[in-house]
């Protein structure tokens, strides 16, 4: 059930959401067509602060500036009451605005003018209000004169040297030096608490001192007062030995009693803090024993929180910055050594001045509108909410029927004019207040276009364009669009209507072009503007120029033809890298081109036509290369194309500085190919001796330059020409030149801070370059502090890069710099930056881990996270081991791997998904988080079971011809099944080249691993397509081809008929051709005369076709026919056979077989014929015999033979 106050405050709720739906504020354009009519109450612009404390030195300015319209008119209060200005003659206020001025120039105590100060801008339509200003002069008392008596104590015990600095205003900095204006050593034994006083958890002989001496800085005078010093004796029970002091024994080994601890600050072992919400909090606690005691903290109920926690004062403060809500609790500290330990509780309350939750704007309507003024704050203890109207409490006010207070928020329904007013929100607690003004105008005005009339919009085609209509009216006016004055509204499609009444044509075309209306109506009138757009084509360069090498003298030719709307003006300008080129008498130019008659070496560069409308523009771009002109004999000058220049000569060096030395020299021949730069090298003698190095490229057209030079450099230089073709070779090097040295100009680069160990921060960085050294003994100053704890800088000077804090506390932040140092003195300092030390292992672990929506491949994961701080180092990820356990289906082994996957995630509920898991299996995970170095304590080790999957492709598939009409398959099962398999799916079609057959289908249980397929044609091809399958579905797909077999052709032989083949056929023709050319070649050589008759010419081939492929020689006895002729065989049969051998003059050698050879006689006898005079006249050695070819070479069927 809900009370009295629920029902009110729904009702109100209701009301404000009602009102809101009605109408919604209005906004008024910062218009000056607008403003200059418009009338509004005063708004508070600028002010002084609430505390303003003033340096009493000075003139006293209290600020107070408002705007209105009519202009507003200010007043002042002073403690509540009317502030007569005029009557004081000391206060003045400046023109135009409420600022005071309060001068002492003629006498006067500042101190007279303190106070609280309002002040009140009023103009017609209301009052505002400035917050209240409490005006107080700064104040630097002095320290009360005193004299201090000596300070004795027994060596071992506490000691409290208190401070109680003067109370300024503000309080003061306070410090402890020494005479010698030295801080006092601090450390864990030794320090200073939060009121000013200098503790001893226990005094040591050495801390006998006569110049204790406590300093208070006042910030507003920049005046230091020093208290009289202290003078310290402490008594001790032995002699003092100086020589056995060290660390570990600071008492020279005397014996002195220990003690446990006790607490200097705070005393009791309760006390009780109030901080405000947003401020700082500070602890401390202090305590005394020896040896001295170690400070620990801790929260009741729940840890400290770690962002926001920081440790000074060697552990006596904890500081809270930004404190909230939830920072209050009891703290405690616990001061403990080797003899015992005690604690002591802080109880904090956190309370809170006033603070915004929704602060109030200003809000104008128009007549019999509706709308809320809405005022939220909130506080510890909860503010109250006070309502004012133009400055006097809204319950002294007139009653007005429009309005209604309701607590925080004011409803104002139907109002009418002449209801402006200035209404202010006060909201105050106990801890402050906060005020607000807020201006409700009511304001009736017909519909105003505030654009320009008639306004021409041009556009290029197919570009986004936007007309704008402006406009304004209260209430505030519908605004419609409307083309050509026809049509119901342009809104949708290529039309977007905007808020503010602009007009969006997404891509405007030829057809949408016409004249726009915008209309703004409300019931006070109509108000309407129009917008002429015009479509127009882009403007192009279609014929760009183009690269020119131009010989000196001629004339080059650049091409800049343009297209673009006919209606739209162009302008063509020509640059010269990219400066404007002036035309003067030689240069021409027309519409579509450039002319450069009579090139000379001032001609080359880049030339850029730049073609421009009132709404586009286009560009191009190249460059003229001028050649040396032509010489006076043209066939030498074209036969000489260019080359590198010749090298510079003559260096001289004048005009010496520190940093910087003229470099002049006389350029070599640039052999028709003018210098286009010139590249200055230098060489020193310190650090790279004979290294040539880059110094600086200066245009071709000079040859005395000043080179910028480093300090403590030796130099040579050399210069080098470079033209189109190439580089010159260099020049001879100048004479040295020595520059002096100075400080540094470089800041070391690199700077980083980070932690090798956890109890460390190593400071690295780059070292400056050779050249940067700018003098010898160069060495380094870094300094490094913790950030955020306000303590001073620590230093150190190296000579190397890199320097090693030790003692640090684990991953915390430090401020560091370098600077780099010579003889000559330091260079600037580097910027600050952040480092941080070491990194450990982190201390928690992720809990509650847990796993939702697992399918077969993937998984949803959820963990709580760690709190950051227990990281102890930068939060790098989440890192997730998971391993397979095992699978589901039955005898399957599996890897129990362990893989891993980061995550990264700083969120409240962090979630991750984890994929690529195998179906059908279980899998363990847990969870680490993890800095740069170090991984975390495990969480919850869970378990995973992943749902059945499709199965992968099978192990193997291969294809085997059994028989000449049947195909064979063998598979084996998948490596990961992903489930239980329930079969296998084989599909196949007849494959012809791209053609493909029907596909077939057939489905095998699970414990088939083969198929035969018969052919139903023995030279048919298959694809084929194998996969396993679950409840799933099919898994991956193997897909084959069945080979050419090797058995295929010459099985395919012996079952098909030769004779009726088409290769077979072709073959036996060949041969017989070849049988016929041979027959016909012996016969003719018969009927010249020939030795073979025809016979003959037959046997021997007869013979020569039973001989196998070894070429066995026939019969070794020459026999001879009953007709005279020879059987036609040799020797020469058992040597491979040899091309016919040619003469010296190219020709065939006919044969030179002789009778004598064949056992005929030597003789020379001729035939009865005389078929062989001349032939066989000499008898030919045996030797030359064996070294010319027989006749066979030459037959038909040695030719077979050699094919063969």
């Amino acid at each position: 059930m809900l009370g009295q106050g629920g029902h009110v405050a729904l009702a109100v709720m209701s009301l404000v959401l009602l009102l809101c739906r009605e109408a919604a504020p209005i906004e008024v354009p910062q218009d000056p067509k607008i403003l200059q009519d418009l009338k509004q109450p005063p708004t508070i612009v600028k002010q002084s602060v609430k505390d303003y404390i003033v340096d009493p030195r000075d003139n006293i300015i209290i600020e107070c500036e408002a705007k209105g319209n009519p202009v507003p008119t200010f007043s002042w209060r002073r403690n509540g009451k009317f502030f007569n200005i005029g009557k004081d003659p000391r206060v003045t206020m400046r023109k135009r605005s409420g600022t005071l001025e309060i001068g002492f120039r003629s006498g006067g105590r500042p101190e007279d003018y303190e106070g609280e100060y309002q002040c009140f801008a009023t103009n017609d339509l209301g009052v505002a209000l400035s917050n209240k200003i409490l005006l107080r002069v700064s104040k630097a008392p002095l320290w009360p004169k005193e004299v201090l008596e000596p300070v004795v104590v027994t060596e071992g015990t506490p000691l409290v040297l208190a401070c109680n600095p003067p109370p300024g205003l503000p309080p003061p900095f306070t410090f402890w030096m020494n005479s010698a204006m030295t801080p006092i050593p601090q450390d864990k034994r030794v320090s200073m608490g939060l009121n000013g006083d200098l503790y001893f958890s226990n005094v040591l002989t050495k801390d006998a001192h006569t110049d204790y001496s406590c300093n208070a800085r006042f910030l507003f005078t920049h005046t230091i007062q020093q208290k009289n010093p202290f003078t310290l004796k402490v008594l001790t029970k032995e002699p003092y030995n100086d020589t056995s002091y060290n660390a570990t024994d600071p008492y020279g080994g005397r014996k002195v009693a220990e003690s446990t601890p006790t607490f200097l600050s705070p005393s009791g072992t309760e006390s009780s803090k109030m901080v405000l919400r947003d401020e700082q909090l500070l602890l401390e606690c202090i305590a005394a024993g020896l040896p001295t005691p170690t400070i620990k903290w801790f929260k009741k109920g729940g840890d400290l929180p770690g962002r926001k926690v920081k440790f000074d004062n060697y552990n006596k403060t904890l500081k809270i910055i930004n404190v909230s809500e939830e920072d209050a609790g009891e703290y405690v500290c616990m001061a403990n050594n080797h003899l015992g330990s005690i604690r002591h509780s802080i109880f904090v309350q956190v309370k809170a001045a006033p603070y915004w939750l929704d602060k109030p704007f200003n809000l104008v309507l128009a007549p019999e509108e509706n709308g809320p003024l809405v005022c939220r704050a909130n506080g510890n203890p909860k503010p109250n909410i006070q309502w004012l109207v133009n400055g006097l409490p809204i319950e002294s006010t007139p009653h007005s029927p429009s309005r209604q207070v309701l607590g925080d928020t004011i409803m104002f329904r139907l109002v009418q004019m002449g209801s402006s007013a200035v209404y202010q929100c006060n909201a105050s607690n106990q801890h402050g207040y906060l005020m607000a003004n807020a201006f409700v105008s009511v304001l009736d005005m017909p519909p105003r276009m505030l654009g320009p009339k008639n306004q021409l919009i041009k556009v290029i085609e197919n570009n986004r364009t936007f007309l704008d209509c402006p406009f304004f009216g209260s209430p505030l006016p519908d605004l419609r669009w409307f083309k050509n004055g026809q049509g119901s509204g342009l809104d949708g499609g290529q039309y977007r209507v905007y808020i503010n009444g602009t007009l969006e044509i997404k891509r405007a075309r030829a057809e949408d072009e016409g004249t726009y209306t915008c209309v703004a109506n409300s019931m006070l009138g109509t108000a309407e503007n129009q917008v002429r757009l015009e479509v127009k084509e882009p403007t192009r360069i279609v014929r760009a120029p183009e690269r020119r090498s131009a010989v000196r003298g001629s004339t080059a030719h650049f091409d800049c033809k343009v297209k673009s709307d006919p209606s739209l003006p162009i302008t063509v300008a020509w640059t010269k890298d990219d400066k404007p080129l002036y035309l003067g008498w030689r240069l021409r130019k027309d519409e579509e081109s450039l002319t450069i008659p009579n090139v000379n070496e001032g001609d080359e560069g880049t030339y850029t036509c730049t073609v421009k409308s009132e709404i586009d523009q286009d560009s191009a771009s190249a460059r003229l290369t001028v050649l040396e002109e032509a010489s006076l004999n043209p066939s030498v000058s074209s036969a000489l194309p260019p080359d590198r220049s010749d090298p510079p000569m003559d260096l001289d060096l004048s005009d010496p500085a520190a940093r910087s030395v003229r470099l002049t020299w006389i350029p070599g021949n640039d052999h028709r190919s003018p210098v286009t730069e010139f590249l200055v090298q230098f060489e020193e003698d310190r650090w790279e001796p004979g290294r040539w190095q880059d110094l600086s490229t200066y245009p071709g057209d000079l040859n005395s330059v000043i080179l910028q030079l480093a300090p403590f450099v030796n130099y040579q230089f050399r210069v080098t020409a470079i033209n189109a073709v190439g580089q010159s070779q260099p020049s001879r090097p100048s004479p040295r030149y020595k520059t002096s040295g100075a400080a540094p100009d470089a800041i070391p680069r690199g700077l980083r801070g980070w932690g090798s160990k956890k109890d460390n921060m190593e400071i690295t960085w780059e070292p400056l370059l050779d050249l940067e050294r700018n003098g010898p003994n160069l060495h380094y100053s870094v300094w490094w502090r913790r950030k955020d704890l306000g303590e001073g800088w620590s230093n150190m000077s190296t000579f190397g890069s890199k320097h090693v804090v030790h003692n640090t506390e684990t991953y915390v932040p430090y401020e560091i710099k370098v600077q780099a140092r010579n003889e000559f003195g330091q260079g600037p300092e580097s910027n600050v930056v952040v480092g941080y030390s070491g990194e450990d292992k982190p201390t928690d672990a992720p809990t509650d881990l847990r796993v939702s929506k697992v399918d077969s491949t993937k998984a949803n994961l959820h963990w709580k996270p760690v709190d950051l701080s227990s990281v102890q180092g930068e939060f790098k990820e989440y890192r997730l081991y998971y391993w397979r356990e095992s699978s589901l289906v039955p005898g399957l082994m599996v890897s129990k791997e362990k893989k891993t996957k980061g995550f990264y995630s700083i969120v409240a509920e962090p979630s991750g998904i984890l994929s690529d898991l195998v179906s059908y299996s279980k899998y363990k995970m847990f969870l680490v988080v993890t800095n740069n170095l170090f991984e975390g304590p495990p969480s919850n080790t869970v378990e995973v079971t992943t749902k059945e999957g499709v199965p992968d492709a099978p192990k193997f598939f291969s294809i085997n011809r059994r028989t000449f009409d049947t195909v064979h398959l063998e598979w084996d099962k998948p490596l990961e099944p992903n489930g239980i398999l329930i079969g296998y799916q084989l599909k196949y079609q007849t494959v012809n080249g791209s053609r493909v057959g029907r596909a077939q289908l057939e489905t095998l249980p699970p414990n088939v691993t083969e198929f035969t397929l018969r052919l139903p044609d023995r030279s048919t091809r298959y694809k084929f397509y194998l996969s396993a399958f679950t409840q799933v579905g099919a898994g991956v797909v193997y897909a084959e081809e069945s080979p050419h077999f090797a058995n295929e052709a010459l099985a395919y032989i012996d079952q098909v008929d030769i004779a009726t083949q088409g290769w077979f056929i072709g073959l036996m023709c060949a041969i017989a051709l070849i049988i016929l050319i041979l027959l016909i070649v012996c016969f003719i050589k018969r009927s010249r005369g020939g030795k073979y008759p025809g016979g003959g010419c037959v046997t021997g081939f007869a013979k020569y076709l039973v001989r196998d492929k070894k070429d066995l020689p026939l019969d070794p006895v020459d026999q001879k026919d009953q007709d005279g002729s020879f059987d036609y065989h040799s020797d020469e049969d058992n040597k491979p056979l040899q091309g016919s051998q040619t003469s010296l003059d190219g020709n065939v050698k006919e044969s030179d077989d002789s009778l004598v050879d064949y056992g005929e006689g030597g003789d020379g006898q001729f035939n009865e014929d005389g078929s062989f005079i001349g032939q066989y006249t000499v008898k030919k050695d045996k030797d030359e015999t064996e070294g010319n070819e027989s006749s066979e070479a030459t037959s038909p069927v040695n030719a077979i033979y050699s094919l063969a």
